[in-house]
């Protein structure tokens, strides 16, 4: 094993071919790692084959601005198929002789993946974390099989795991009903912020109008249709003090939230960009909001939450899953309960008089740092000095 003060460690996660929330916490994660530690990058280049990707359109496009530290060496990447990509990765991690693995967890798509490189990780004496994004994707776990394949293969992969980083006691106990964790230990660390996006406010041409953003891929569980309810119940008066701006990538062919919009008796309020969108429009589309709404019906965390928290915008967020837990200590943040329209467009009306303000975001990625090198101690003291079970 390497120097405990400094540890090698290798972060394992999503690339920038198939870019999501995760692709940027993997970056974020392993640059705030990097100041404290010896890091490197093994990232997960083409998760599943191309047709069957619910953004397709986009896969391969460059739309981050988002770069790793140069003192990061990063491998990109390990394809579903592995392939020659299998035997070049595998390479990088002897190279890297890592004292730690960090699994990035979010799709049964890598899971094979990663029970590979966590067997590799083992027999070289390295210890293995996982850091929960998701139990399982929504949307995977309606494909047949794919829960059934889940639970198999990953109760292989926690054998071989020394411990478990948690974004919130909910996915703590969701994680527990699911699968069996055994004594490996685990850390509760809150999301680190997303604040590479703030930007100062921008001049609008309807200074005395709250814009409100609903921001993130259209997914059945974001609730967008509540949010669009809520705005239809506005009478004429209300919602001209409002226009709503609505950017997101339809997934899963969820197309009722723009159906809704659609038919809105206050279409001429409410705009659409229907597509993924880069950091540099993510940057405007942030600067020109005054209050941020994500009316989800279920989540366990949500990355334009915690983007919404680092330019320090007002927050219309429901009360569902691990996002109470998100957004705590946050004052701008305003929960409602899920499913109630009437509820969000009280919120909405209410936001109106933080137009203007900002908030300090309480996260820091110093803290999930910490998660990960207090589990790896841990770990470590398991172990007797000469490397024997104690």
């Amino acid at each position: 094993m390497g120097d405990t003060s400094r540890p090698r460690v290798l972060v394992v996660g999503s690339g920038f071919r198939f870019t999501s929330g995760i692709s940027y916490y993997t970056c974020r994660a392993a640059n705030a790692l990097a100041t404290r530690t010896t890091t490197s990058v093994l990232l997960m280049r083409r998760l599943i084959p191309r047709l069957l990707y619910p953004g397709r359109r986009r896969v391969g496009v460059r739309v981050h601005d988002l770069a790793y530290d140069a003192s990061v060496p990063v491998h990109d990447g390990l394809d579903w198929y592995w392939g020659p990509s299998l035997p070049r990765s595998l390479r990088f991690v002897r190279r890297q002789r890592p004292d730690l693995v960090v699994l990035q967890w979010w799709t049964a798509a890598v899971l094979h993946s990663y029970l590979l490189l966590a067997f590799t990780a083992k027999r070289r004496g390295a210890k293995v974390l996982i850091e929960w994004h998701e139990v399982q994707d929504t949307g995977e776990v309606r494909v047949p099989g794919v829960r059934a394949y889940t639970r198999v293969l990953m109760r292989l992969l926690l054998r071989n795991t020394d411990g478990h980083v948690i974004h919130s006691g909910y996915d703590r106990n969701l994680l527990l009903a699911n699968y069996p964790l055994g004594d490996a230990p685990h850390v509760v660390v809150p999301h680190g912020p997303y604040d590479h996006h703030a930007a100062p406010p921008a001049r609008r041409a309807e200074p005395d109008v709250t814009n409100v953003l609903f921001f993130g891929v259209i997914r059945p569980y974001k609730g967008l249709e509540d949010l669009v309810a809520a705005f239809d119940s506005l009478d004429d008066g209300q919602a001209a003090r409002l226009r709503l701006t609505i950017v997101g990538e339809t997934w899963e062919g969820w197309d009722a939230p723009l159906a809704a919009v659609a038919r809105s008796r206050h279409r001429d309020r409410i705009t659409v960009v229907n597509r993924y969108v880069t950091d540099a429009e993510v940057g405007r589309v942030f600067a020109e909001a005054d209050v941020v709404a994500l009316p989800y019906r279920r989540s366990s965390s949500s990355g334009p939450l915690h983007v919404a928290m680092g330019t320090g915008l007002p927050v219309v967020v429901t009360d569902v899953g691990g996002l109470r837990e998100a957004a705590h200590g946050y004052e701008g943040a305003i929960l409602v309960p899920p499913r109630d329209p009437a509820a969000l467009a009280a919120a909405l009306l209410d936001a109106t008089s933080r137009r203007g303000q900002r908030f300090v975001d309480v996260r820091s990625w110093d803290d999930v740092v910490d998660g990960y090198l207090e589990l790896f101690g841990t770990a470590r003291s398991r172990l007797d000095p000469i490397g024997k079970p104690s």
